[in-house]
């Protein structure tokens, strides 16, 4: 059985058939894994919903390039294991990554006989209302493969409607739904999935075979709903500039009752209603301190343990085999921590992860990890979860090796609107200049300080 990953931004009436044809016992060869919307709101996720079927977001308008909105796309297809992707109304243009991704493993249904009234342009009541001004007497709808041309791909089925008197663009586009595409679509993917498990091609890409050694970092964010705490370490894409950002979410009230604020040349957590303040305990300290040419970030108070054995003049490891994870049984949340030198126009950065083993309050585990001459343009990033769940699994592996793209402004932004909205409290953004030192910073809060 393959996994089919259903692409709307709107109602989801091709969804719906679709659906009931898998509940009809229609669709033997496929499952129907994962809806996937352009934007919030829609009424596509609230069928996905009913049907039990797993609904994200991931929303076009977060994205500034196409290049990273389709990096987007393919991380969360990746994450959900998608096989055969279908659009049903899906209002964006797939990009080369995500077609070169899924050859002739696309489908899209198109309200005309290609390549009648099709193309660029062509979609939705225009493709009506361009058949009712032509004159023609017979229209419908065509199943068909995507590729990097606009309705150019392979067809797959065709279905045939008449064009009646007195018919308007919409009267028009609810009888090609009705008697063309809401059967050919539901049609055409059980015929491509059951040819597609009989042939036992090979899958679609996962999320393991990575096609560069380095990942959108928008992308990724984009699909973890909950990844706690992160820290971004790098250098910038124009190769000026060393790069942190730090961000904390949250799910518990108290958790979310945060903002960060600037002080002593880093930040603070602090509450942003204090009479709301249940426990400081883990929650209230100074994610980022500066001594010196080095900036600490941590995701708690192992920032004042580094900082002082800096100070004293002992080293990044040694500071942090003091300390351990968090005691939040039965989370155990990792204590993330990173430090930035820059020094005569030159960087380099070092970050750590402590975690429990295995869930067991008395094993710890400490990594740490170290990075000369980062290259511009890339940098890692390491987070305190990876993924939701009860309890909330830790991070595992090697820091994640990322795209840092833009300047400050566009990076912060990136950052931000990739993150999950219920979920997300603040985001932190420092770019220091390698030549000069000069700092430029930026901080998001989510909430205002009562």
């Amino acid at each position: 059985m393959l996994n089919v990953a259903v692409l709307v931004s709107g109602g989801g009436t091709n969804l719906q058939a679709i659906l009931d044809a898998k509940a009809a016992g229609a669709l033997p060869h496929a499952k129907i894994a994962l809806v996937l919307a352009s934007k919030p709101g829609v009424y596509a996720l609230e069928r996905a919903s009913k049907a039990g079927v797993p609904g994200i977001v991931v929303a076009r308008k977060s994205y500034a390039a196409p290049e990273e909105y389709d990096a987007a796309l393919l991380a969360a297809l990746r994450e959900h294991r998608i096989d055969v992707v279908v659009l049903a109304g899906f209002l964006s243009i797939l990009g080369p990554s995500v077609i070169t991704a899924y050859p002739e493993r696309i489908l899209n249904v198109h309200p005309s006989l290609i390549p009648s009234f099709c193309g660029a342009g062509y979609y939705g009541l225009r493709v009506h209302e361009a058949a009712l001004a032509k004159g023609v007497k017979v229209t419908g709808a065509t199943v068909h493969f995507v590729n990097e041309v606009p309705d150019g791909g392979r067809i797959l089925l065709q279905q045939a409607v008449d064009v009646l008197p007195g018919d308007t663009p919409e009267t028009l586009q609810k009888r090609v739904m009705e008697q063309a595409e809401w059967k050919l679509l539901p049609r055409a993917l059980a015929q491509l999935t059951e040819e597609l498990d009989a042939a036992d091609g090979p899958a679609a890409p996962r999320k393991e075979e990575k096609d560069m050694d380095h990942l959108s970092l928008a992308a990724e964010l984009a699909v973890n709903t909950y990844p706690g705490r992160g820290i971004v370490l790098g250098r910038s894409e124009d190769g000026k500039s060393a790069v942190i950002a730090y961000f904390i979410m949250g799910r518990s009230a108290n958790s979310r009752n945060r903002v960060f604020t600037a002080k002593d040349g880093g930040i603070i957590t602090e509450a942003a209603d204090p009479s709301k303040l249940e426990d400081p305990s883990l929650i209230i300290y100074a994610p980022v301190r500066v001594l010196g040419k080095t900036t600490i970030v941590t995701n708690g108070d192992q920032t004042d343990t580094i900082y002082d054995h800096l100070a004293a003049g002992k080293g990044f490891a040694k500071a942090l085999r003091t300390r351990t994870f968090e005691p939040d049984s039965p989370n155990f949340t990792p204590r993330i921590s990173g430090i930035v030198k820059v020094k005569d126009g030159a960087m380099k950065y070092k970050l750590s992860i402590l975690k429990s083993d295995g869930g067991n309050a008395d094993s710890v585990e400490r990594f740490f990890f170290e990075y000369d001459q980062p290259v511009a343009g890339e940098g890692r990033f390491i987070h305190t979860y990876r993924c939701d769940g009860s309890p909330i699994p830790s991070f595992a592996g090697e820091p994640e090796h990322v795209r840092l793209m833009g300047d400050i402004d566009t990076f912060t932004r990136m950052v931000w609107n990739s993150l999950n909205e219920d979920n997300k409290v603040s985001l932190f953004v420092r770019y220091i200049d390698l030549a000069t030192g000069k700092t430029q910073d930026r901080i998001v809060n989510k909430y205002e300080k009562v």
